[in-house]
């Protein structure tokens, strides 16, 4: 079979990462209804991606955050969101690049996504950011979520979630 310029995997990639842009966005406009609540791995070792240095020493590769009651100045643009979290009580500002996201999650409605990182992705270390004062909470009552590193196959992974492996579409 001929090799062909329609990268088909990279377009379905790029579509489905909208779809987390998208739930973000509404997520920044309107907080999170009900139950909903989204889990977001992504590698703290990308190009662009802003934590302070003391979580990149904990999380060197991966992280996955938490969003659902305490979560602050949600901010989304086209290559990327901003959210302030809290770490032990300490807030810090995080950016993340959608291109460094590698899974996202809602279990409260079973859906998922896992993306795969591009070919030509070099890991690089970006400079931390300095973290900025919250602003008031989705829901001051909740407790803060404690957003924690998760191994790929551990049990901490949402259960019940479908999740898009796009493996299947990838040329071998």
């Amino acid at each position: 079979m001929a090799e062909s310029w329609l990268r088909y995997d990279r377009m379905v990639e790029h579509a489905l990462r909208s779809v987390v842009r998208k739930a973000l966005a509404e997520a920044a406009q309107r907080g999170l209804p009900g139950e909903h609540h989204f889990y977001i791995t992504f590698h703290t070792d990308r190009a662009g991606v802003g934590i302070a240095d003391w979580l990149r020493q904990q999380y060197p590769q991966e992280m996955t955050i938490i969003l659902q009651h305490q979560f602050w100045d949600l901010t989304v643009e086209e290559e990327r969101f901003a959210v302030t979290l809290s770490f032990g009580g300490r807030h810090e500002r995080l950016t993340i690049p959608f291109e460094s996201v590698t899974r996202f999650a809602d279990p409260s409605v079973k859906f998922g996504l896992q993306f795969e990182a591009a070919e030509e992705e070099a890991e690089v270390k970006p400079s931390a950011t300095p973290a900025s004062s919250p602003k008031a909470s989705k829901q001051p009552d909740a407790p803060a979520p404690t957003p924690a590193a998760r191994s790929p196959a551990g049990s901490d992974s949402p259960k019940g979630a479908d999740v898009v492996a796009l493996d299947s579409f990838r040329k071998k």
